[in-house]
C-alpha cells in the first residue's frame, strides 16, 4: 500500500507551486483497480478549473514518474472536491460553518460513531457538529451534504473556463458512401 504521507509531500509543492490548496491525497479502488485520488481547490474560490486540473495532473505525473512512490500500477484522478467535498482539514468546519454535514468517527463517541448536522465551526483541535463537540483527530470521514442551501453558496464565481454550449444538427443525413448496418464510421476514420 502507497505512504499517503510521502504522497502527500510530493504532491503537496506542486499544488502551491500552481496556487492551489491540496484538499486530499487518498488511494482508492483496492488492489484490482488502484487510483490515487488527488483534490485540491483555488484558495479564493475553493474551485478548480478544468485547466488547473489538467496542469496540476501532468505536474503531479512527472513528480511520481521520477520518484516512483507507488510499487504497482495506478491510475491519477486529480479534481475538485465537489459540491459535498469532503472536510480534511479543521479550517473545512469553520469555512462550511452553517451547513449540513456527515461526519463518521473510527470509534463510537456517547454510544455512536456518526454525526448530522449542521457544521458549527472549530474549537482548537475540535470541530462543532449539531450542538456536538468531536476532536479532529477522531474523524474518520467527513463530508458536506448536498442541500439548496449549499448549492447557492457553491455556484461557480467565475464562468472563465465553463464549457461553451455546443449545438448538434437534430437532422443529420448519412453520407451517401455510407451504408446503413449499424456499425456506422465516421468519414476519414478507419
Amino acid at each position: 500500500m502507497a505512504d499517503i504521507a510521502a504522497l502527500t509531500g510530493l504532491i503537496e509543492p506542486e499544488a502551491k507551486a500552481l496556487g492551489l490548496d491540496l484538499v486530499r491525497v487518498k488511494m482508492i479502488g483496492g488492489t484490482s483497480d488502484p487510483t490515487l485520488q488527488v483534490m485540491a481547490e483555488r484558495p479564493d474560490t475553493r474551485q478548480l478549473t478544468l485547466e488547473d486540473c489538467g496542469t496540476l495532473s501532468r505536474r503531479i505525473s512527472d513528480v511520481l514518474d521520477e520518484a516512483d512512490p507507488i510499487e504497482s500500477a495506478y491510475r491519477l484522478e486529480v479534481s475538485s472536491p465537489g459540491i459535498d467535498r469532503p472536510l480534511t482539514r479543521i479550517r473545512d468546519y469553520d469555512d462550511w460553518a452553517g451547513h449540513e454535514a456527515r461526519v463518521t468517527l473510527a470509534e463510537p463517541m456517547d454510544g455512536r460513531k456518526q454525526f448530522n448536522g449542521v457544521l458549527e465551526g472549530s474549537e482548537g483541535e475540535a470541530v462543532k457538529v449539531a450542538g456536538h463537540t468531536l476532536p479532529f483527530a477522531a474523524i474518520r470521514n467527513a463530508k458536506l451534504v448536498l442541500t439548496d442551501k449549499l448549492i447557492k453558496a457553491t455556484r461557480p464565481l467565475v464562468a472563465d473556463d465553463a464549457d461553451d454550449e455546443i449545438e448538434y444538427e437534430e437532422d443529420v443525413e448519412p453520407a451517401d458512401d455510407v451504408e446503413s448496418s449499424g456499425a456506422e464510421t465516421l468519414e476519414g476514420q478507419d
